[in-house]
């Protein structure tokens, strides 16, 4: 129903299996866990540009909290034009929800597929949940029985393989029917050897998933971490998903266990690599702008430029005076060539007494005829 899933997971297990098998041995326990850890970190790698996208999307989220609310708070009573609004407001600032879900959501089916594979190299013991090998095959059909791009040769690998004396996948709730597949195959294995390994990775995985919810959450802006859903989600990964991981160790094949803890390592190696390059292009961007400001800052000691006079003001120094008023008197040139200030020339003397005359001889028509 999966196989879409199934065969590329298996494709890729059995690619670093050939690797790690032509150096350590076909059969070496080792071989296969250093498969499955770079079946971990191969995926990862392929999520590591939707990853980088996740984070600036969570940033971005954050630093749109405060239109965000402001438009819940405006439009409380009206949902449809609530949520028209914050489309709007998305794909202004080309935010996109859905991409800081795709790298959880994407692991999901990839752990699945992991999970189905593994299990059925020993289909002896039926399914669980339906993601096990299904059906209830006998040791010998099961080791002669390919696993998707796995050959009979490889099964039988693979059910060989033992760290310190475990099989991965095998896990210590494994029924009696399922152990006595590795019977052929280097022996019924004992409990307490799978308890001695799985219970250090059970513990190493959930401290790593603690570790790393603890990081993200150090880098949450104080609005964020307000926020009583995104205070709800922060308890569920500081200790509900680190205390499953401890709680449903028991049931997982070790090789799970070694997905967790691998899966786990790279994202907190990840985590910094991309938060410190994300720190670095704000400290970059703060010191450019500091620069501009500085460069278009007048340097010390300089005087102030003089404001250039507009076309207004040198119109308005060419309006004429009104009749009546006297103009300030232009400055007339000596002999030397220096100007005389205060002193007018021959024509404005004789404009401004022909000024007067004209006034002073208004009312003297009046006056003779009344003589």
């Amino acid at each position: 129903m999966l196989d879409f899933i199934y065969y590329p997971v298996s494709w890729i297990l059995w690619f670093w299996h050939r690797i790690f098998g032509f150096a350590l041995g076909k059969d070496n326990g080792l071989a296969w866990a250093l498969a499955v850890v770079f079946l971990v970190f191969t995926l990862r790698l392929v999520l590591y540009k939707p990853f980088v996208k996740q984070v600036r999307t969570t940033k971005q989220m954050q630093e749109l909290q405060p239109q965000i609310k402001e438009l819940q708070k405006k439009y409380k009573n009206d949902r449809q034009k609530m949520a028209l609004e914050m489309q709007k407001l998305q794909k202004e600032h080309g935010f996109n929800p859905l991409m800081g879900c795709l790298p959880v959501l994407a692991q999901v089916p990839v752990f699945i597929g992991l999970y189905h594979v593994l299990r059925s190299f020993n289909r002896t013991g039926g399914s669980i949940g339906g993601f096990g090998g299904g059906g209830n095959m006998s040791a010998y059909d099961n080791a002669h029985t390919a696993n998707y791009v796995f050959n009979a040769d490889d099964v039988q690998s693979f059910l060989r393989a033992r760290i310190f004396g475990a099989p991965i996948s095998a896990a210590i709730t494994s029924p009696k029917a399922q152990l006595e597949a590795f019977a052929d195959y280097g022996g019924i294995p004992h409990v307490a050897n799978m308890v001695y390994v799985a219970v250090p990775l059970m513990i190493i995985a959930g401290l790593a998933t603690h570790f790393n919810a603890r990081a993200s959450v150090a880098r949450q802006s104080a609005e964020a971490a307000a926020n009583p859903q995104a205070a709800i989600m922060n308890k569920l990964a500081l200790w509900v998903f680190p205390l499953g991981v401890i709680v449903g160790g028991p049931f997982l094949p070790i090789a799970i266990l070694l997905y967790w803890v691998a899966n786990n390592i790279w994202t907190y190696g990840q985590q910094h690599l991309v938060f410190g390059r994300m720190e670095k292009e704000e400290e970059q961007k703060k010191q450019e702008a500091k620069e501009r400001q500085t460069a278009n800052a007048p340097k010390p000691g300089a005087k102030p430029k003089k404001r250039q006079p507009t076309a207004a003001a040198d119109a308005a120094t060419d309006v004429p005076a009104a009749e009546g008023e006297s103009a300030t008197p232009p400055a007339t040139r000596n002999g030397s060539g220096a100007t005389k200030p205060g002193k007018a020339t021959a024509s404005s003397k004789q404009g401004g007494q022909g000024n007067r005359k004209r006034s002073g001889n208004r009312g003297r028509p009046n006056q003779k005829r009344r003589r």
